[in-house]
């Protein structure tokens, strides 16, 4: 180090190799770096016990590192976490092509139940149909039959017609065996005549259409039968119309 002598002021110290020739406080360069520092690197590192330290530089390097690892792992994880085939892009699941299957299969299974819909209300459209044809041929036979079980009694009375102009007093006794044949129809149709006469009033088969008092006849004794009945219980016919006793 030499002195510069001023114009008549202190000389001022500076350093032989300062090319600027100002001047430089003990312990520093000239362009103000540290010597203890070192220069540029000085600054971020120093010499220790345990060797050079990281700059804050690297450290920031090395926590992006770790970022950038654990978004990876959490990648990693996210597909091992999704089944096959719906790993997306950026971690969304694509499961555009397992809904697309499961849509198709759904509208295979909604067409399937749609046509088992149209054949049921089919075959229950044919059912009612058929009921109906059934019950209408099952009526005109039970119509058929009892109409053929009277031809015979219309036959008799044509008969007796004819015997009435030759022999008047014969009618009589046509009368009766044609009144037999009736009543004998209609017990085989399910319908019996029934002889109401002495016994005690039922409204269910019995319809009053009189009342007599009448001395040692209990009270509801029917007296006499205006119109037999035909039948009983749930296949009466008719009731029987009856005169009813009633006490003095």
């Amino acid at each position: 180090m030499s002195e510069t002598p001023g114009h008549g002021g202190p000389h001022v110290p500076r350093r032989d190799d300062d090319p600027r020739g100002g001047y430089a406080p003990p312990g520093r360069e000239p362009d103000g770096r540290d010597h203890a520092q070192g220069g540029d690197d000085g600054r971020y590192a120093a010499q220790g016990p345990q060797g050079t330290e990281d700059r804050p530089g690297d450290q920031h390097g090395d926590r992006q590192g770790d970022r950038q690892g654990d978004r990876s792992g959490d990648r990693e994880e996210a597909r091992d976490r999704w089944p096959d085939g719906l790993e997306g892009q950026a971690g969304v699941p694509d499961a555009s092509e397992g809904l697309r299957d499961r849509v198709q299969e759904l509208q295979d299974l909604v067409a399937e139940l749609q046509d088992r819909r149209m054949r049921a209300l089919a075959d229950l459209d044919n059912l009612r149909k058929r009921a109906a044809r059934d019950a209408e041929r099952t009526r005109w036979e039970e119509r058929a039959r009892a109409a053929g079980e009277w031809l015979p009694v219309l036959d008799n009375l044509d008969r007796a017609l004819e015997h009435a102009e030759t022999d008047p007093g014969s009618i009589v006794d046509g009368m009766r065996a044609i009144r037999d044949q009736a009543q004998e129809v209609l017990s085989r149709l399910g319908y019996p005549r029934r002889d109401d006469t002495g016994t005690v009033f039922d409204p269910a088969r019995h319809e009053a259409v009189g009342v007599l008092s009448q001395e040692g006849v209990p009270d509801g004794t029917v007296l006499r039968v205006v119109l037999p009945g035909y039948g009983d219980g749930e296949r009466q016919l008719r009731p029987a119309l009856v005169v009813v006793a009633k006490g003095a």
